[in-house]
C-alpha cells in the first residue's frame, strides 16, 4: 500500500519554481503547452516565465502580493500564473462566470495588487470595480487593442513581457535566484470557494499541498513518462489546476489546451491523453452519447458489444472485491478488449488514457459501472479546495461504486458525533485569506478540519458521503434525506440537465427538472420530434412521459422518505450565468428556492407533474 513516506520520497523537497527549472534543463526540447498560437517547449516555457515575472515585478507585484487572473485557458494563464509564484506572489484565477458584484467582493476581499485580463468580454466585467481597488498597481491585457486609451494602470501582456525580457537579459541570475526562494510550506496559489452558502473565501494552498497531491496521483496511477494531457476545465477550479498545473509540471507532461468545451471529443480523439478527469455531468454526458450511439446500431453489432460489455462488467465487479479474474475470464475479457471495447474507447479518444478520474460530485454508481463495461475503471475523488482536491480516492485496483474510496496516502479520516467527515494530513490548506491579509488557520488544535460533508465508512473502510450538512433535507415528519442522491440519479437519463430536490419541512420529496441543453434536441431528433427548442420540449406530452419514467426509475433505488411524489419540468436551463449554478455547477438551493418559489408550491398543491 502506497504510503506518505513513498509520496514524500517521490516528491522531494521540490516547489513549483524549481521544477519549472528541471524541465527546462532535462527537456527543454519537448512539448509542455499547446494552445492557439501553437506548441511552447519547457525550456520556451520558461524563458517565457523569467521574461514575465521580470515585467510583474516592475509593474509592482511583489512577494505576499495577490494577483487576479480572467483569462481562459491558454498558455499565456500558465506563463503568467508560474511567473507570478516565482515572485512569491499569490496568484487566483477567477472564475468566467462571476457577476461584475462577485467580482467586486473577490477583488476587494484579495486585495489585489495585479489583475490580469483576458479582452473585452473580462474588462466589461471588471471595468466598474477597478477603480475601487486601492492597492492595484497594474492592469495587464492579453488583447492590446482593447486597452482603454490614457489610462497607466493598463499595460499590453505583449509589452509587459517584452520589458522583462530586457530585464531578463541584464540579470539572468533574477530566475535562479527565484527558484531558489521558496519552501514547500509557502503558499502557491488561492482559490475562490463556490460561494453555495455563503461568500466565497480565499483557500490558500501552498506548494507542499499541490506537489503532494500530484505526486500521490503520479503514483497511484503511473502512466507514460512525459504524458499527454487535455486541458479543459477552468483553472480556477482546484482539480484542474492540481492535474493541469501541478501535475503537468511534476511528470513534465504536455498539455494541449481545449477552450471549447464543445470541442472536447474531437480534441480527445487529436491528442488521445493518457489521462483524463471529468466532473460527473462530464462522464454522465459521454455516457448518454454512447449509449444513444449503441441504441442506434443494427441488432447484430450490438448484441455482438453487449457481448464484451458483460464480460468486462464480471471483471470490473471481481475486481470491485479486490479478486482477480479467473485464468478464462481474464482471456476472455482480453479477446473482447481487443476486438471490441478498446476500438470504442479509441472512438472517444480515450484509448490511452490509463488515469480516469471523477470528483467535485458525486457520480451515479450505474454511470462508473457503464464505463466498467467498457473495461474503464474510473477512480472516483472526494475533497474540497480546502483538502487540495482529492482527501479519498478508490483505486485503480480496490474501488467500490458508489463510495469514495479511501483515505490519500498520509490523510487521515474521521466521522464526528453528527455524522460529518473530519480530515488531516498534507493536503489540508494553509488556510483562509483574512480580511487583513493574513491567513487564518481552519483545524482544531489537532490539525483536523471539519469538512461540511456528511458520510460513513462501511466494514472494509470506504468512504460514502450522504450530503453537504447544510443542504440535507429534514422533512415535516422528521426523516432526513440526502437530496443529492435522487437527483445524481435523475440526472443519469439524457433528457436531464439539472434536477433539485425539494422537501425541507415539507410533507414529501419533490424535484425540479431541467433539460439538457445537448441531449435533449438529440434524443428528440431520434424519436422524430421536430423541434429542438428546449422551451417546446418541456411541454411536449412524449418528453414529460419519459421524464415522468425517469423519475419512477429513480424511486425504485430510493428508500421510501427520499422518492419524489411530484416533480415539475422547466421551461428554462440553469447555468451560472443564470444564477441556479455555481461556477462548478453546484445548485444554489436558496436562489433556486426563492426564484422558483410559485413553482414548488405548485409541486405540493396538486398531484401533477407539470411545467413551468
Amino acid at each position: 500500500m502506497l504510503t506518505e513516506s513513498d509520496v514524500r520520497a517521490s516528491l522531494g523537497d521540490a516547489t513549483v519554481p524549481s521544477l519549472v527549472r528541471r524541465n527546462a534543463e532535462r527537456c527543454g526540447d519537448k512539448p509542455a503547452l499547446s494552445g492557439s498560437d501553437g506548441t511552447h517547449t519547457w525550456a520556451d516555457v520558461r524563458e517565457q516565465i523569467a521574461a514575465v515575472a521580470h515585467g510583474l515585478s516592475a509593474a509592482g507585484l511583489g512577494r505576499g502580493d495577490r494577483m487576479l487572473i480572467d483569462v481562459t485557458s491558454r498558455p499565456e494563464h500558465w506563463i503568467v500564473d508560474f511567473a507570478a509564484v516565482h515572485l512569491g506572489a499569490l496568484p487566483c484565477t477567477t472564475y468566467a462566470t462571476l457577476s461584475t458584484e462577485q467580482i467586486r467582493h473577490v477583488a476587494t476581499h484579495s486585495a489585489a495588487t495585479v489583475v490580469v485580463l483576458e479582452g473585452a468580454a473580462q474588462l466589461h466585467r471588471w471595468r466598474p470595480v477597478l477603480d475601487a481597488l486601492p492597492n492595484l498597481r497594474a492592469v495587464v491585457v492579453l488583447d492590446a487593442a482593447e486597452i482603454p486609451e490614457g489610462e497607466s494602470v493598463f499595460v499590453s501582456y505583449d509589452e509587459l513581457r517584452r520589458g522583462g525580457a530586457d530585464l531578463h537579459r541584464r540579470d539572468p541570475a533574477a530566475v535562479e535566484r527565484w527558484a531558489d526562494t521558496p519552501r514547500q510550506s509557502d503558499p502557491v496559489c488561492m482559490i475562490y470557494t463556490s460561494g453555495t452558502t455563503g461568500a466565497p473565501k480565499g483557500v490558500v494552498l501552498s506548494h507542499e499541498n499541490v506537489l503532494y497531491q500530484a505526486a500521490a496521483q503520479e503514483l497511484i496511477r503511473p502512466v507514460e513518462d512525459h504524458p499527454r494531457m487535455v486541458a479543459y476545465l477552468p483553472l480556477a477550479h482546484v482539480a484542474k489546476r492540481v492535474l493541469g498545473m501541478y501535475l503537468l509540471l511534476l511528470s513534465a507532461g504536455h498539455a494541449t489546451v481545449c477552450p471549447d468545451q464543445a470541442q472536447l471529443v474531437p480534441t480527445l480523439q487529436k491528442i488521445r491523453p493518457h489521462g483524463f478527469f471529468g466532473v460527473p455531468r462530464v462522464w454522465e454526458k459521454i455516457a448518454a452519447g454512447i449509449q444513444g450511439i449503441l441504441g442506434g446500431l443494427p441488432e447484430d453489432q450490438r448484441a455482438a458489444i453487449e457481448r464484451a460489455r458483460e464480460v468486462a462488467a464480471t471483471v470490473y465487479g471481481i475486481r470491485a472485491d479486490g479478486g482477480e479474474p479467473a485464468p478464462e475470464v481474464a482471456d476472455a475479457f482480453d479477446r473482447a478488449d481487443r476486438a471490441v471495447l478498446r476500438p470504442m474507447r479509441e472512438q472517444l479518444g480515450l484509448g490511452e488514457a490509463e488515469r480516469l478520474g471523477s470528483g467535485a460530485a458525486p457520480i451515479p454508481a450505474s454511470v462508473l459501472e457503464f464505463f466498467g463495461s467498457l473495461g474503464m475503471t474510473i477512480m472516483e475523488v472526494w475533497g474540497l479546495s480546502e483538502t487540495t482536491g482529492a482527501a479519498t480516492s478508490t483505486l485503480p485496483t480496490r474501488y467500490r461504486a458508489g463510495t469514495v474510496g479511501m483515505p490519500m496516502p498520509g490523510m487521515a479520516a474521521r466521522i464526528a458525533e453528527d455524522g460529518e467527515v473530519e480530515v488531516r494530513g498534507p493536503l489540508v490548506f494553509l488556510g483562509y485569506l483574512d480580511d487583513d491579509g493574513g491567513i487564518r488557520r481552519d483545524t482544531d488544535a489537532d490539525g483536523w478540519l471539519a469538512t461540511g460533508d456528511i458520510g460513513s465508512f462501511d466494514e472494509d473502510g470506504f468512504l460514502t458521503i450522504t450530503d453537504r450538512k447544510k443542504e440535507l433535507i429534514i422533512t415535516s415528519s422528521g426523516k432526513n434525506v440526502a437530496p443529492s442522491k435522487a437527483e445524481g440519479l435523475l440526472r443519469t437519463h439524457p433528457l436531464v440537465g439539472c434536477a433539485a430536490v425539494i422537501g425541507d419541512q415539507r410533507p414529501y420529496v419533490t424535484a425540479l427538472l431541467t433539460l439538457d441543453e445537448e441531449s435533449a434536441p438529440a434524443w428528440a431528433k431520434a424519436r422524430g420530434i421536430d423541434t429542438t427548442d428546449l422551451a417546446e420540449l418541456a411541454e411536449h406530452p412524449d418528453v414529460l412521459a419519459a421524464l415522468a419514467d425517469a423519475v419512477e426509475t429513480a424511486n425504485a433505488e430510493l428508500a421510501r422518505p427520499e422518492q419524489i411524489k411530484n416533480h415539475r419540468v422547466l421551461l428554462q436551463s440553469w447555468t451560472p450565468e443564470s444564477g441556479e449554478l455555481t461556477p462548478t455547477m453546484k445548485l444554489k438551493r436558496r436562489v433556486i428556492s426563492d426564484r422558483y418559489a410559485s413553482a414548488i408550491a405548485s409541486l405540493y398543491a396538486d398531484g401533477k407533474a407539470s411545467t413551468s
